[in-house]
This record gives C-alpha cells, structure tokens and sequence, in this order.
C-alpha cells in the first residue's frame, strides 16, 4: 500500500506555477508576522509612554517642571506632542513660561490657531503609528486570492493530464487535485492570522489616538489651570 504523500512532498512534486505561489505565500506569512509582532510592542511601549506623560503633566506644579520631566522621558508621540505645543505657545506668547503670571494669555483666536497646531501634530502622529498597518489588510486580501490561482492553475493541469493518460479514475485525478487545493489552504494560512492581527491592532490604534487626543486637551487644561489662556 502506497504511502500518504506529506505537505512538503506535494510542494515538491508540484507545477512550477503552484510552487512560485507557494514561495509568495511563504514571504507574506513571514513578512505578516514580522509586522504583527513589530506592531504589538511598539503598541504596548507606546501606552506605557502615555501613562508615563500622563502622569508627568498631572503632577508637575507647573509646566516648567512638566518640561524638564518630559525632556528626561524616552522619545514618543506624547513627548513631542507636549515639547511642540510648548513650542508654539512660546512663540505665540514670548517670555509667559518665564514671567508667569505677568503676561497675558492666548486670545481666543491664538487659542483656536494652538488647538489646531495639536491636531495636525496628533494627525502626524497617528500616520506614523498606523505605518506598516495597510501591509495587514494587503496580505488578508491578496493571500486567499493568491492561492485561489494556484489552485485554478493546478486542477487545469491535473485535468490535462487525466487526459494526456487517458484515464478517467479518481485515483488519477486526486493526486493532481490534492496538490492544487494546497495552494488554497496556504492562501488562508496566512490570510487568516493577517485579517485577525489586522482588525486587532487597529483598535490598539484607536486606543493610542483616543490617548493622544486625551493629552491635548490635558495640555490646554494645564494652560487653563496657570492662567495662560
């Protein structure tokens, strides 16, 4: 009784064609996990930053003590985000950080035009969180297809060769069958864990977002709280 020919056999005796999907397939499973991990710890290490400057702008007495303690903090979207702000409400009021009360504060105009400021360097920041994420949903979609055609190709030539031999059993259709639907389950083998990595970082995302927009308006606050606006 002949053996049980394995995965890596069928790969073997597969057509070229199924084998360069084959090979495609293998380079998005790699690459698609690379990103998945690569996403989940900069994720989680982004959310410690959050806390981390969370908590230095709502214990710092005033915001040049929450200055110095940003500046010794690990570089992250918060930490620039705080420093740019910072930034600009210096060049908007020169020398309120320094005088304290004595100067005046942002009119309404200088405070929308600040509001702004933060939520095109919240936009960047999200951009630059949300890299590599679309490369998820490319493999999710593609992958599937990808071994679809690997599969259209191999029952076509499974079934050139049924008639070449002249033979119209199942024994002589299913070897050739079996190796066709292998690209298939590739395809979903590495479209599966892509669509799921996917789907759950962009709520991680959503997650950061919400934090950097939550520490804006906790810098206004600040600004509100020292009389600066």
């Amino acid at each position: 009784m002949p053996s049980t020919p394995t995965v890596w056999d069928m790969v073997v005796a597969g057509t070229p064609s199924s084998q360069v999907i084959l090979a495609v397939l293998g380079i998005f499973s790699l690459a698609s996990w690379a990103l998945l991990f690569g996403k989940v710890w900069q994720f989680r290490r982004a959310r410690r930053h959050a806390a981390e400057a969370f908590a230095v702008l709502e214990t710092a007495p005033r915001l040049e003590e929450a200055y110095r303690r940003v500046l010794a903090l690990p570089d992250s979207p918060w930490t620039r985000l705080f420093r740019r702000g910072l930034n600009f409400f210096s060049e908007l009021r020169p020398g309120a950080l320094r005088d304290g009360d004595a100067v005046e504060g942002l009119s309404p105009a200088q405070l929308e035009v600040l509001r702004l400021m933060l939520e095109k360097e919240e936009g960047e920041e999200r951009d630059a969180l949300a890299r590599g994420l679309p490369w998820l949903a490319v493999f999710a979609t593609v992958a599937p297809l990808l071994g679809l055609l690997g599969t259209v190709l191999g029952v076509m030539n499974a079934f050139l060769g049924v008639a070449r031999a002249g033979s119209t059993s199942i024994a002589a259709v299913a070897p050739g069958i079996a190796e066709a639907l292998l690209t298939t389950a590739a395809g979903l083998v590495v479209a599966i864990p892509s669509a799921m990595g996917y789907h759950y970082l962009q709520s991680r995302l959503q997650l950061l977002v919400g934090d950097l927009e939550g520490f804006a308006s906790e810098f206004i606050g600040a600004l509100a709280r020292e009389g600066k606006v």
